[in-house]
């Protein structure tokens, strides 16, 4: 499971565009706490801490702690606008979540024995539909990432989300029906070749 993360963050005194630019000035960034039937918290948190925490490539699945106030409140992170051109954060969404809910998160797909498929040994290429999987999981049973063997797999055969064992509790949240995570391909060289086998040979 991801591991919990910790932000320290002081609320809000001032809202409004120039209360934000003067946080962002001085090196922090808004954000805003809400959900769990709960008033929203307007906070800001340091810039450079939000950013290491991003770095880790799990913070959007991640249970993270905001320290404010002497109080530590569960969240789940679930926005950061960045500008456009810096792509310095912006602000921060986090979602409060109780211990047992469960939560929509998006999981990284990691495939493994690739040099156990026969379809990629000859050549062939994974082909990645989906990066990621939308699932719906205990708040504190978040997984880092989902594994996929592909053991076995040639060239033409597709893996779907019916044939992959999801942990314990969690469920697909993309409500389609036989999802495709990936697929693997002959490369286009390969293609190319056999098109050029086809081809009637000239009259001499």
């Amino acid at each position: 499971m991801s591991d919990t993360l910790n932000l320290p963050a002081e609320t809000r005194e001032r809202a409004g565009k120039g209360a934000s630019r003067d946080l962002r000035r001085s090196g922090r960034v808004p954000a805003v706490v809400y959900g769990n039937n709960e008033e929203p918290l307007s906070i800001h948190v340091e810039e450079k801490e939000l950013v290491r925490q991003l770095g880790t490539g799990h913070f959007f699945n991640s249970i993270v702690e905001v320290e404010v106030g002497g109080k530590k409140v569960r969240t789940l992170p679930k926005d950061v606008a960045f500008h456009p051109v810096t792509d310095r954060p912006l602000h921060a969404d986090f979602l409060r979540v109780s211990k047992n809910a469960k939560v929509h998160v998006n999981v990284p797909v990691v495939f493994i024995n690739e040099e156990k498929s026969p379809g990629l040994k000859k050549g062939g290429v994974l082909n990645i539909v989906h990066h990621s999987l939308d699932l719906v999981v205990e708040a504190d049973k978040i997984p880092d990432d989902i594994q996929i063997d592909v053991t076995g797999l040639d060239v033409g055969d597709s893996i779907h989300i019916n044939n992959i064992k999801l942990p314990a509790g969690a469920t697909d949240g993309s409500h389609e029906a036989d999802l495709t995570i990936a697929t693997i391909v002959a490369p286009s060289a390969l293609k190319s070749e056999e098109g050029d086998n086809e081809t009637p040979a000239a009259d001499a």
